[in-house]
């Protein structure tokens, strides 16, 4: 039966996914949302256990994408994105962290901003004009998608960034690309960046642009995160047995969240997902007190990619637990409180217990945590602390992005200076290019009608 996608504020039809990929956000500024979530069986994930990840990016990914791409494309695309490692270390007992750091920018983002290029980049062809995808970064999504897309034919990006929170890396690696690839400092929050972007979807005076996003508001960010639970799972459990598993993620905009999400909709038996955030703990405090306030302007945090006051994928999982969240933060229903905290543990964690993570496990099992790692091994640590029961319990921690991302914080916390991955190799002496704007909408409207109209 074909899956098509509907918008969580449920005034517009619902659309195939080739539709939701190339409009990013539903024209009522709801979020797409699978109307049915294929099943994947325990007899299925036990068959996967010898599977390479790009075997199992297919067997998942083409269950959403029957009758857009063909089972051969798709089976090409997965083998050309998923073409480096997925570590998964055992650091204590039945405690792992899955490193989603060694892809081309060293970050989780490499994993769905691949693939939705080549999935763009198909789909641009039956586009008339150039698809022009505008998308917000706190930190690692502008790299990952700048890079993922860069010199693809007909197809421009434009990145808005707040400039003052992602690290001297994080920036070179949007800024020194050039092309097709424009970046915008943005003197504000990232949540600045995002409404920006939002607001441009639903403009009639950029009716005239292709635009599109590739930030986690578009469906075909978070299916492809999906993947790697799966993977986790069929390495680590005994799927034949239905044995579960926790994860712990640290969690900003909520997209890796929802890709958790989706795994264990599709049969994936993960027993808790626990959600770590920093300092701005707008989601810890809904699921504690049932309501919702988002945080603005968001609070700075060394755990930067996570600096976000309103997270735009909380409409998707307010939406699966039967509320309703609208685009600007007003909970118009509430979702069942009581099965969300039964599934997702939420903690908020500061910055001086993320420096001292990062320099409790280098100096127990020595082993670096960048501070959005850091993050999530704490909010697990916590988990434990609150759940005793769940102490044994096969759990997996996610880091997300490479420690020489963060030098200045590793080196100050632990004397460390970490050795860059190729990719951020000689980084350091290249040439930047990009402009700077206020948070004024206006403004960018004007730059984007002047260069893509």
């Amino acid at each position: 039966m074909p899956i098509n996608y509907y918008s969580t504020n449920r005034s517009v039809p619902e659309v195939t996914l080739d539709a939701a990929l190339l409009e990013g956000q539903a024209r009522d500024r709801g979020l797409y949302l699978p109307d049915q979530f294929p099943q994947i069986t325990s007899e299925e994930l036990a068959s996967w256990t010898e599977s390479s990840y790009a075997d199992i990016a297919f067997n998942v990914l083409s269950r959403f994408t029957e009758g857009v791409f063909s089972e051969d494309h798709m089976k090409r695309m997965c083998a050309e994105v998923y073409d480096f490692d997925v570590p998964i270390e055992n650091v204590d007992g039945n405690k792992h962290i899955m490193r989603l750091d060694r892809g081309p920018t060293a970050s989780f983002k490499d994993f769905a901003a691949r693939m939705m290029a080549r999935w763009m980049g198909s789909l641009s062809d039956g586009v008339d004009g150039q698809l022009v995808i505008l998308t917000a970064t706190s930190g690692d999504t502008g790299s990952a998608v700048a890079h993922a897309y860069q010199g693809v034919d007909g197809i421009k990006i434009v990145v808005l960034f707040p400039i003052e929170e992602v690290s001297a890396r994080q920036r070179k690696q949007m800024t020194t690309i050039g092309a097709n690839v424009a970046t915008i400092g943005i003197d504000g929050k990232f949540d600045d960046c995002q409404a920006m972007v939002k607001r441009a979807f639903s403009d009639p005076d950029l009716a005239a642009i292709n635009l599109t996003s590739a930030n986690s508001i578009n469906i075909g960010r978070l299916l492809p995160q999906s993947v790697y639970y799966c993977y986790a799972y069929v390495q680590l459990a005994r799927p034949a047995m239905r044995e579960s598993i926790s994860f712990s993620i640290p969690s900003g905009n909520f997209g890796d969240m929802m890709g958790a999400v989706i795994a264990r909709e599709m049969g994936v038996p993960i027993r808790r997902i626990i959600v770590a955030t920093n300092a701005n703990d707008e989601v810890p405090e809904l699921l504690r007190t049932g309501s919702y306030r988002k945080i603005a302007p968001s609070k700075p945090c060394i755990s930067n990619a996570m600096n976000v006051g309103h997270p735009s994928n909380l409409a998707r999982l307010v939406d699966l637990y039967g509320g309703w969240l609208d685009e600007n933060g007003t909970l118009q229903k509430a979702p069942d409180i009581d099965r969300m905290r039964r599934d997702i543990y939420a903690v908020s964690i500061s910055d001086d217990q993320t420096r001292a993570t990062i320099k409790n496990v280098y100096d127990r099992f020595g082993i670096l945590l960048e501070p959005h790692g850091a993050v999530g091994w704490a909010g697990m640590e916590q988990y434990f602390r609150d759940h005793a029961d769940a102490r044994e319990d096969l759990t997996v921690c996610i880091e997300t992005a490479h420690p020489a991302k963060f030098p200045d914080e590793i080196k100050a916390v632990v004397g460390v200076d970490p050795v860059p991955p190729p990719s951020l190799a000689n980084l350091d002496a290249s040439r930047e290019e990009y402009g700077q704007m206020s948070c004024d909408y206006a403004a960018l409207r004007d730059w984007l009608l002047s260069r893509y109209a």
